[in-house]
């Protein structure tokens, strides 16, 4: 009887050209599931911004309504964080996307976020998409 064994060296086995392939793509999966997770955590940042923003406007419009003559530009955070909801002790701020605190003008309907110098801050481009802004 004749063994069928195969010699040593026709063994099949991972060479390491095909270790090497394979390693490449678990580094490049990987660096999908980063890219993907920065991206959604911008997206979370934009998103709490509008919220924050929609709840500023919703106090705008509430003050407005209760006092008609006062004009949208003269109006202040102090006038109205009353009818901020939630009982807020300070006007609301948002955080941008490299990490600064960022504040809200109130004196334009609806409010904006500052970038700074009285700029409105929006890096989705777009002031219609709901995100660091209140859309339309």
């Amino acid at each position: 009887m004749k063994s069928t064994r195969l010699p040593y060296r026709l063994k099949r086995g991972f060479t390491l050209l095909e270790m090497t392939i394979v390693i490449m793509v678990l580094l490049v999966l990987i660096r999908i599931g980063f890219v993907s997770s920065r991206r959604m955590d911008d997206w979370k940042l934009g998103r709490k911004a509008s919220e924050t923003l929609r709840s500023v406007y919703a106090a705008q419009r509430m003050y407005l309504a209760d006092n008609p003559t006062v004009s949208v530009a003269s109006l202040t955070s102090a006038l109205i964080l009353p009818y901020m909801p939630n009982n807020v002790t300070v006007m609301p701020t948002v955080t941008s996307l490299s990490g600064t605190t960022l504040s809200i003008i109130v004196t334009v309907s609806p409010p904006i976020i500052n970038a700074g110098t009285g700029v409105a801050y929006d890096p989705s481009g777009s002031t219609k998409d709901s995100l660091w802004d209140v859309g339309q």
